[in-house]
Order: C-alpha cells, then sequence, then structure tokens
C-alpha cells in the first residue's frame, strides 16, 4: 500500500544522514538517481583539488612529492577505503583503473594457485570482468588459463581441481541482486580455489568486513558511491597472507622496493606496494581522498538502512500505481537480497528514461529493456 507524503516527511526529518546532504553539489530540484554509475560532486572533492592546484603543486612545486606525502597516496587513500571494506590496514591500495586491477589481481590469483588453470565465473558477470579473463586466457593460452562461466546457481558445484580463482561481483550491475560474499568465499575455499570480488557496486554502500570473512583479493572503483570523480582510480585489496607469495605482471618502478635508486633488475615492495605499478594520479588521488573524508565517522550499517529504506518506498509506491502496472521489478523483492539499485523492465525503458531526464529524474538505461534507478 502506498504511503502519504507525511509518512516520508517523518522520515527525512529523523534521518540522521541528513546534514551530509549540504556536501553535495547539485542543483535545488534534481532527483539524481544514478550514483550507483558516476557519484555526484561533493565540495570536499572539489576543495582538495584547489588546495592540491593552489597551495601544492602551485606553492611547492615538485617538493610536494615529499612534503605533501604526493608519493604516499596510494596507500593513504588506500587504507581509508579499507575502513570501509572491514579490511586492515595495508592491505589495500588506489591505483590504476578496475580493468587494470582485475588484470594484476587475476594474473595473480593463477601464480598463487600453480597447476590449476581455470578462472570460473558466471556468465551474468559485468562484461569487463569476463574480457579481462579473455584477455588473459588469450595472452597465456589456454593451456596455462581458461575461462569458464556457468549459471550463477551452478557456480559453487563448478569448482574443481583446475579451478584457481572464482571471479564474482558482489552486487549484479543490471539488477542489483547482493551475493552472500561470506558464504561463497567459504565455499568456494573449502574447494581449493581463491575467490576474487568485484566490489564497485557494492564498495561504500553496503558494509564489508572482507578481512572477517577471509576474502583473498577483491578491486572496485573509485567513482561510484565513493563520489570520486569521472574516471576516479580504482582499488585493490589482497589479503596480507598472500601478499609475500603473490605477484601481479605490470610490474613497475612504484612497486619496487627501492624506486627512486634505479636499479635495472625489478625487485618487489613489501606487502601490497608490490600491486603498484606507475606514478599515482595525483590531482584525482587527492579528489578521491577528499570525497572520502565525507564517510569518515559514518556508520555504514545506518547507510545501507537508509538505502533499503529508499529501495523499499520506491518499489512499493511503483507497485501500488495502476499507471505504473506495466514496470515489472528484476530486482529482488526482499530488500535484504539488493544493493542500493533498483531495476525495471518495460519494453519502452529507453524512451522513459529520456523522459524522465528531461523532468530532472536521473537514472540511467541498461540494454535491452531496464530502467535502472541508484540510491
Amino acid at each position: 500500500m502506498s504511503a502519504d507524503r507525511s509518512h516520508y516527511a517523518a522520515l527525512d526529518a529523523a534521518d540522521p544522514l541528513a546534514p551530509l546532504r549540504d556536501a553535495f553539489s547539485l542543483r535545488e530540484g534534481l532527483i539524481y538517481l544514478d550514483g550507483n554509475s558516476l557519484g555526484p560532486p561533493c565540495r570536499p572533492a572539489t576543495e582538495a583539488l584547489r588546495a592540491t592546484v593552489e597551495e601544492e603543486w602551485g606553492a611547492e612545486l615538485i617538493g610536494a612529492w615529499n612534503s605533501r606525502d604526493w608519493i604516499g597516496l596510494p596507500r593513504r587513500v588506500g587504507d581509508r577505503i579499507g575502513r570501509l571494506l572491514g579490511a586492515a590496514p595495508g592491505q589495500t591500495l588506489v591505483c590504476d583503473s578496475t580493468s587494470v586491477n582485475l588484470f594484476k589481481t587475476l594474473a595473480a590469483a593463477l601464480a598463487l594457485r600453480p597447476g590449476r588453470g581455470t578462472i570460473l565465473s558466471t556468465a551474468d558477470n559485468f562484461p569487463t570482468d569476463l574480457y579481462l579473463a579473455q584477455g588473459l586466457s588469450a595472452w597465456l593460452g589456454e593451456g596455462r588459463c581458461r575461462l569458464r562461466v556457468v549459471e550463477p546457481e551452478a557456480m559453487v558445484g563448478a569448482v574443481d581441481e583446475d579451478t584457481a580463482v572464482v571471479l564474482l561481483s558482489h552486487v549484479d550491475f543490471r539488477t542489483g541482486a547482493l551475493l552472500d560474499l561470506p558464504g561463497l568465499t567459504a565455499a568456494v575455499q573449502a574447494r581449493g580455489a581463491l575467490v576474487l570480488w568485484d566490489l564497485a557496486h557494492s564498495a561504500g554502500v553496503v558494509p564489508l568486513a572482507l578481512d572477517d570473512a577471509g576474502v583473498d583479493l577483491a578491486v572496485g572503483c573509485g567513482y561510484k558511491y565513493l563520489n570520486g570523480g569521472p574516471g576516479a582510480p580504482a582499488f585493490l585489496y589482497v589479503a596480507e597472507r598472500h601478499q609475500a607469495a603473490a605477484r601481479q605482471p605490470l610490474i613497475g618502478w612504484m612497486g619496487h622496493a627501492r624506486p627512486f635508486a634505479f636499479e635495472p633488475v625489478w625487485a618487489p615492495a613489501p606487502g601490497v606496494d608490490a600491486f603498484r605499478t606507475g606514478t599515482p594520479v595525483v590531482l584525482a588521488q587527492r579528489a578521491l581522498e577528499g570525497a572520502l573524508s565525507l564517510l569518515d565517522g559514518v556508520d555504514l550499517t545506518v547507510v545501507r538502512a537508509k538505502a533499503l529504506a529508499l529501495t523499499e518506498a520506491f518499489v512499493t509506491e511503483v507497485e501500488a500505481s495502476p499507471v505504473l502496472a506495466e514496470f515489472r521489478l528484476v530486482s529482488p523483492r526482499d530488500p535484504a537480497a539488493r544493493g542500493a539499485q533498483l531495476a525495471f523492465a518495460h519494453p519502452e525503458a529507453y524512451a522513459l528514461v529520456q523522459a524522465l531526464i528531461e523532468q530532472d529524474v536521473v537514472g540511467d538505461f541498461r540494454e535491452p529493456d531496464l530502467l535502472r534507478f541508484g540510491f
């Protein structure tokens, strides 16, 4: 049954997250429901950019690499994200793009499981994840690396003695369906394989406990729920227990044990720093660092509760409207089984999304017939 406006007004009035609204630069009247694709600009990110250009780069020039610790940004920002992932310091690194980090961590997983050559994933996984696995297979040759995809319900049973790593997305990018990260991690590891989680649609909006769950490897982006800006750097997580043995293929000078010794032979830096490759993208890293300050002191269980309340209210109102009877919910009906997004199928989905955008309600369209809304 639909609720009246006063019900939602009361929820807004009691919302502990309401003060954070003023930190975002969104014009009055705009309803932005696409943060699962690109987070909106926030003032701490733009202020960090201004300070970096004017006070750091502008005033200190090359000296800021040391005086402002630009060189330490990948670890410093990585540990801030690690707090949101339930990861102890020294396991999360901010660098490169999600795709590059997937390539690095997939290759590392294969090396950690010698004698096993299969990357197992689901047929509905994010296409780029599958492309990276296909590319790694083409590069190494199928004798060393093979991608195998199965239906989601068959995934655990498909893990065999040749499976090196299972590649999974925590939240489905189309439907918002949320996987059981702790349960699936344990089930896969019990069969001798590693698990690599793509957290692009859950980091910052779903409480995570990677260390407690015994996760092996993970990647994610900085421009969705972390609000780091378009093309913000990505992150990777390598469990401490794997770091001594883990090796990634894109070895560069920033992953060297002594990068400024300029030695001709590569020697890995200790810990997760061995997964660094090139020079940190300072402006992008500082913008992300500024955006992450918004979440200092914020309990992600409160964020999760609000996301569940918003998605449930949205579904309830759609289901109660005769005018919207043609909209078919493709996200799980159980709020606890989805992330912070909803998808509805409709034969005119593209046109409807464009019409909504014209009315200042911004969602997005996904082939072939999905209207997608992030909360």
